[in-house]
């Protein structure tokens, strides 16, 4: 394989695996999160903001999470087929459904690419009483989803190296 696709795989992986361990940590937000929120509706006034803010956060932690997933193989696959594979025909498969897994990528980055303009352009808020900016959450999921096709051309150059017996 060529010197760049190794590099390339490496700083993507590198970028992606230092990502998913500090959203990792995610999950303690939203804990947090729901935790006052569970102490102010029984002792104080309810508060408005924490359910968002904890959907919020499990977006963020969903979406920036994926890619250090994919790079985990944390997927899910039907091993009832696959498992028996030789690592070969594997590669074979992964490579050919990663197209698919990177059209949808591409569609959905596209998608949140315009609704994102449209959020920022137009001061998008949300519908509930608390009415929070839309644009924030909406450039996260553009970042994740990006991230993840990066990462999801990673694996099908990591899949093509396979295919041909090459180590990156």
């Amino acid at each position: 394989m060529p010197r760049i696709l190794s590099q390339y795989v490496a700083f993507v992986e590198a970028v992606n695996y230092r990502l998913g361990r500090i959203v990792m940590y995610g999950i303690f937000v939203m804990v947090g999160v729901l935790l006052w929120s569970s102490v102010s509706k029984t002792f104080f006034l309810p508060s408005l903001w924490t359910l968002e803010t904890a959907q919020f956060a499990m977006v963020a932690y969903y979406i920036l999470g994926g890619p250090y997933s994919i790079q985990l193989g944390s997927n899910v696959r039907m091993d009832l087929f696959y498992s028996p594979w030789s690592d070969r025909k594997k590669a074979w498969v992964d490579a050919i459904t990663v197209f698919f897994l990177i059209f949808y990528l591409g569609v959905l980055l596209w998608g949140g690419v315009e609704s994102t303009q449209y959020a920022i352009q137009y001061g998008e808020r949300s519908y509930s009483s608390w009415r929070p900016y839309m644009w924030p959450i909406k450039i996260t999921m553009c970042i994740g989803i990006f991230l993840m096709l990066l990462q999801a051309t990673c694996e099908l150059i990591k899949d093509i190296a396979k295919i041909r017996g090459v180590k990156l």
